[in-house]
């Protein structure tokens, strides 16, 4: 067995084929500990947030022991209003009672297509099921289960020694499209066997989901089920008894988080480049971070970045339009390791012969510069595809 696919210590997980969407595959999913786990979440910014964020939010706030994740795909319950609310705290209460767990241990995360009601006769039917599987999948097994037009199941696990021991981390996640973290549809849980401080753990990984999650982009689409849940239930009684382990720990949940996110921009609807976008010499990060949304946002670049053609005067009239204040002779462009453009005008030379070979690269990197501040930021989006507007022109067929 491969050992990239094992859950983290004192963690089982389930799926079954309830039929929400498609007969035929898993699309109801079950993680649960064996005992109480710190929970630490990041949510959707979007006004309109489906019932399950709001649930998830409410239950966090109180601080109390989380026992499970109901996850599942084919129906956002989103926009849904009361009755939504009621159905997804139904459902908790349904495989609460079939696994002897009381609901309000047990947090929801769905993914599908915003407006409609959930088939709750299809969760009755489904939940015996659900509840005797557990322990039948590994992590791949829980990602599909809620995967929706995803390519392929994103996942990873790391091991990491600390002073104490050995602890593992376990990421599971879902999406290729409408993926603009802030906080996309994005659906991930984080898995460790670590002992962490309930006081801290809520900090830590919103700090790791910022530098990670929070700097990707698809299609610039903020959706309203946009869920991170992050679970540490203390099973290999290793704890973070240091600075130096807390350090660790920290560094290892940013890799293994940034590792995920990108496997999102990868996986973009159709997408078939990445673009690892670097702002630099900016007033502020947040200058920086608003020069290079625009540009990884722009579906002029994105298409050029598509056709593998190097027309470096798109990413220039994006900065331009940011609304970031700059001079236009401070600026430069580097696409791929080439300088086009500096001191407001082009270098000059064959830039289509240099870039040929590089722009059938499957990442493409573009570094901008923009002044002599010390403000930086980057981002990884997705190029524009014909993949991605025939597959989102007939989602709901």
């Amino acid at each position: 067995m491969n050992h990239s696919f094992d859950l983290p210590l004192g963690f089982v997980a389930g799926a079954a084929q309830a039929g929400f969407k498609k007969e035929g595959r898993d699309d109801l999913g079950l993680i649960v500990s064996d005992r109480d786990a710190v929970c630490a979440g990041v949510f959707t910014t979007n006004v309109f947030k489906a019932a399950p964020v709001l649930v998830c939010q409410k239950r966090l706030a109180t601080g109390k022991a989380v026992r499970g994740i109901v996850a599942n795909s084919g129906q956002a319950n989103a926009c849904t209003g009361d009755e939504g609310l009621a159905n997804c705290k139904k459902t908790l209460a349904m495989v609460g009672e079939a696994l002897n767990l009381a609901p309000d241990t047990l947090l929801p995360m769905s993914t599908g297509v915003i407006g409609d009601q959930l088939k709750m006769d299809k969760w009755e039917a489904a939940v015996p099921a659900l509840a005797a599987s557990l322990g039948s999948r590994d992590a791949e097994g829980f990602t599909r289960a809620f995967m929706t037009t995803d390519a392929f199941p994103k996942f990873a696990s790391k091991d990491i020694r600390l002073s104490g021991g050995t602890v593992r981390l376990t990421t599971m996640a879902k999406g290729a499209g409408m993926i603009c973290p802030n906080m996309a549809t994005m659906l991930c849980v984080v898995l460790t066997d670590a002992i962490v401080d309930p006081a801290k753990w809520q900090a830590l990984f919103a700090r790791c989901a910022d530098k990670t999650f929070n700097r990707v982009s698809v299609d610039g689409d903020t959706s309203t089920n946009d869920t991170i849940l992050a679970l540490a239930n203390g099973a290999s009684n290793v704890a973070m008894a240091t600075p130096e382990d807390e350090h660790i720990f920290e560094e290892a949940l940013t890799d293994i988080l940034h590792t995920t996110a990108h496997m999102l921009v990868k996986d973009g609807e159709g997408a078939t480049k990445v673009m690892i976008i670097h702002v630099h010499g900016a007033a502020t990060d947040r200058d920086a971070e608003q020069v290079a949304r625009t540009v990884g946002h722009s579906q002029l670049v994105k298409t050029a970045i598509y056709g593998r053609d190097a027309n470096w005067g798109r990413i220039v009239a994006a900065v331009g339009r940011s609304g970031v204040t700059m001079k236009p002779e401070d600026v430069s462009v580097v696409l791929c390791g080439v300088e086009l453009f500096r001191n407001g005008q082009p270098l000059g030379g064959n830039f289509d012969a240099a870039l040929e070979g590089p722009l059938q690269e499957e990442n493409i990197p573009i570094d901008i510069c923009i002044g002599e501040g010390c403000g930086s930021y980057t981002l990884e989006a997705s190029d524009l595809s014909v993949g991605y507007v025939k597959l989102n022109s007939d989602y709901r067929s």
